[in-house]
């Protein structure tokens, strides 16, 4: 990039990461003075914020580079994490999220401990611990700097090898993020969240549009129609056993990754437990579940352009995880080089942020606080977080390069990786909620089990078994182990939850109207997506099942809210 060039992208690139921390201040000014103030947004936070808050936590540089070069590698299998995870939020806003409300919750450790004991929360918190300082956070950290170093050639603009380019930009955009979490607090985070969200719901339509025009040669309609007519097995998301997500795994794992995301994975609910009330709540979290129907259009077809660009005229990329990079860097115009930046730089700091302040807040709530034994005040706890975040950050800034010796791409490593933890959690979780018998010692035995098969299953045996099934396969078993433990070893006293809510748990009225129409979108991408839609070109049956699935569900809503007048 040329010196003039590089100038305005920078300068136009503080001026938007500015304006955004500057309406965030003033959005949390005297607001982070308190524990909940600082840890749970003052519980005020309403839809919008929760699903632009959750929006970005999820969607950062690891999609925008893993996604699109899983897409640009293989086919759209790889949207089933995304996609999916639709029915994932509606089993979280109509299950958990009235759970963890009534019981007011501050962590998810913190109902493990009400439904078992203490040493149950001290091992989800290792977990969690362990899982975001040596997988999430690093990722984050490592996909946003190789966009970075890709798109604006730090490599030759500070004449460094790539591998301490790397380093280099990981410290500096680490550095940056972790202002926010640890001087900001939760609020912060969400706000700024919200504000970079609109930023990259706009790059994400525009960056497809301008390459469809690229592959056009000027005409979007020509590029759209040779991605549509030429080679579509690429549009297939109905993966086969030789693609990173085989189809099957969709109805086994994956379901249980994706509850384990959204319904107890401590940096993703921790907004939702800062809702204003279970409608609101409700409302964030479903809309959350729609956006992310956005995702293959948004983060997996700019992949299959990058391929129609790069590999079918024989030009390779030394890796996958650079088609979108290289995509941006061909088609974006110089002058809107510096907002791309500062919503990439927002995508990769909102979910580096919400990391490093849920990391923190396990840490004072579930270890620091116990540990102490003793009464400790607001601004003792909110000073021990600012230190933990800053000590996490420190630690993933070593981890966060080695990633780039990850022979399968960044996504699947972080897939594979999050099998430790993911698993045990939601097993733990759903016997939590459903069960009244299982004594505190069934969930301990199950999470060591579980680490320990998982390690043997997936880096000492051989076994032919996709790790997605693998995840089924282990959760079975530690479901099977906590009920056998509950049945023949009950606890002495049955559990007994205890409401002590502090805000409204009237739900939304919309709910599950809403819930309806989102898993019936979860269907209509399929379809479209598959030997029955453009792959291959429509079949006959694509119309009939399309207005099938439409008629199902508008039976369902209307339904549901005459059931919901009725009942309140």
């Amino acid at each position: 990039m040329q010196g003039n060039n590089l100038f305005f992208t920078l300068a136009s690139c503080i001026f938007f990461m500015f304006l955004v921390a500057w309406i965030a201040y003033q959005k949390t000014k005297g607001t982070v003075d308190d524990k909940d103030g600082y840890f749970l947004a003052g519980r005020g936070l309403t839809g919008v914020y929760i699903a632009g808050s959750m929006l970005l936590t999820n969607l950062s540089a690891e999609q925008l580079i893993g996604l699109n070069g899983s897409a640009y590698g293989f086919n759209l299998s790889a949207m089933a994490w995304e996609v999916t995870a639709g029915f994932a939020t509606i089993i979280m806003a109509l299950v958990f999220l009235p759970k963890y409300l009534a019981g007011a919750f501050t962590t998810l450790p913190s109902f493990l401990e009400d439904r078992f004991d203490d040493g149950v929360r001290r091992l989800t918190v290792v977990l969690f611990m362990v899982g975001y300082g040596l997988i999430t956070i690093p990722s984050i950290l490592y996909s946003g700097s190789v966009a970075v170093l890709r798109l604006f050639d730090i490599e030759t603009l500070f004449n460094l090898p790539y591998s301490q380019a790397l380093v280099l930009t990981v410290l500096m955009i680490g550095s940056i993020g972790a202002l926010f979490a640890v001087f900001g607090g939760l609020k912060a985070v969400v706000v700024s969240d919200t504000i970079n969200g609109i930023g990259l719901l706009i790059i994400g339509i525009l960056v497809p549009t301008l390459g469809l025009i690229a592959l056009g040669d000027g005409s979007f309609l020509s590029g759209l129609t040779t991605i549509a007519t030429t080679e579509t097995h690429k549009l297939n998301a109905v993966g086969s056993s030789a693609d990173p997500v085989p189809f099957g795994t969709i109805f086994t794992g994956m379901i249980l990754a994706n509850l384990f995301y959204w319904g107890t994975n401590q940096y993703v609910i921790q907004r939702t437990l800062g809702a204003a009330s279970l409608a609101e709540g409700q409302k964030g979290v479903l809309l959350s579940g729609y956006f992310k129907l956005l995702v293959p259009f948004m983060m997996m077809i700019p992949g299959i352009i990058a391929f129609h660009l790069y590999a079918s005229a024989g030009d390779q990329l030394p890796t996958i995880d650079l088609a979108y990079p290289q995509l941006v860097k061909d088609v974006l115009p110089v002058y809107l080089s510096g907002f791309f930046l500062a919503v990439l730089l927002g995508a990769v700091f909102s979910s580096f942020n919400s990391l490093l302040n849920s990391a923190a807040t396990l840490f004072c709530l579930d270890v620091y606080q116990p540990l102490m034994k003793r009464e400790v005040g607001d601004g003792e706890l909110i000073k021990v977080a600012k230190i933990a975040s800053v000590i996490i950050a420190l630690f993933s800034f070593i981890v966060a390069p080695l990633l780039q010796f990850a022979p399968d791409g960044l996504w699947q490593i972080i897939r594979i990786f999050t099998g430790f933890y993911n698993i045990p959690v939601i097993a733990v979780v759903l016997i939590g909620i459903f069960t009244k018998n299982v004594p505190s010692i069934a969930p301990k035995i199950a999470i060591i089990f579980h680490v320990i098969a998982y390690a043997l299953l997936k880096f000492v045996w051989d076994i032919e078994l996709n790790f997605i099934h693998i995840y089924a396969v282990l959760f079975v078993i530690e479901i099977s182990i906590m009920l056998g433990i509950g049945y023949f070893w009950p606890s002495d006293k049955p559990w007994k939850f205890t409401p002590k809510a502090k805000v409204s748990l009237k739900p939304w009225r919309y709910a599950w109207a809403v819930s309806a129409s989102l898993f019936t979108g979860i269907v209509l991408i399929y379809l479209i997506f598959s030997p029955v839609g453009l792959v291959g070109g429509f079949s006959e049956a694509f119309w009939p099942l399309v207005a099938l699935v439409i008629f199902l569900n508008s039976i369902f809503c209307v339904w549901s809210l005459k059931r919901f007048d009725s009942t309140y």
